[in-house]
């Protein structure tokens, strides 16, 4: 019988490692320009070493499933212009939220919530289920219970799962889909410091109105809330100040 020979553990673990390693210094040195739309991709930095082909070739691969690079015969792969990227990434997102292109990220994710929570709140108060309307109480007692501390790991977890139910809830599943770039948004304020300490009290109060809207069939008052809520979101991220 032929021998078969495994790489060993450490040496996957030890790719893996790689891998994403490279994948974030490729894709973040595109993000933020140091690598030019045209221009080849780099050598690795010296920090890394030296990643097998494998590597290499894997992390080209998911650039260009990205948008961030295109892959020629004969001439590698060159870097694309931004309007070829993915902007629904949420690798893309989140290279865009550490970078010095936050702002405009955040607002421009804003912007897209308003577009798609407002009509998913009024199609939820049509389609949601009572396990629906169960959780979404859960997540707003759980945002009330740790709202003394906003900027918390359980804070975010129960907004996150108030937005994704709201989402899944419409019925609808392209905006269901969205979801990880809505938590992509609570996320990047919560981890830029563009959250209070203390909730904001109107903002909870729109939450549990949404979920009341929903709960009663209203759906026009559900989405006129959920509207307010972006709205609150967005004007309060652009009035603080990170810090640096």
């Amino acid at each position: 019988m032929k021998e078969t020979h495994t790489a060993p553990a450490s040496t996957h673990r030890r790719d893996a490692t790689l891998h994403d390693k490279l994948l974030d210094e490729w894709g973040k040195d595109i993000i933020v320009g140091d690598i030019k739309p045209g221009a080849r991709l780099p050598q690795p930095s010296a920090e890394l070493g030296t990643p097998s082909r494998t590597v290499t070739r894997e992390v080209t691969r998911v650039l260009e499933s990205m948008g961030l690079v295109s892959v020629k015969r004969k001439a590698g792969a060159t870097v694309n212009a931004k309007a070829a990227w993915n902007p629904y990434d949420p690798r893309i997102i989140r290279w865009r939220l550490n970078s010095a292109d936050r702002h405009a990220a955040l607002h421009e994710l804003s912007q897209l919530r308003a577009a798609v929570e407002p009509v998913a709140a009024q199609l939820a108060a049509k389609y949601a289920t009572p396990q629906d309307w169960a959780v979404l109480t859960q997540a707003i007692m759980d945002m009330v219970a740790y709202s003394s501390n906003a900027t918390g790991r359980e804070y975010l977890q129960a907004d996150v799962l108030f937005h994704r139910t709201l989402l899944s809830a419409s019925g609808n599943p392209m905006f269901a889909a969205l979801d990880d770039i809505v938590v992509a948004t609570l996320s990047g304020r919560t981890e830029h410091q563009l959250m209070p300490q203390v909730a904001n009290a109107d903002a909870l109060r729109l939450h549990t109105d949404v979920a009341a809207f929903i709960r009663k069939g209203d759906g026009a008052a559900a989405r006129k809330a959920m509207e307010d809520i972006v709205n609150e979101s967005d004007a309060a991220m652009t009035q603080m100040t990170p810090i640096a």
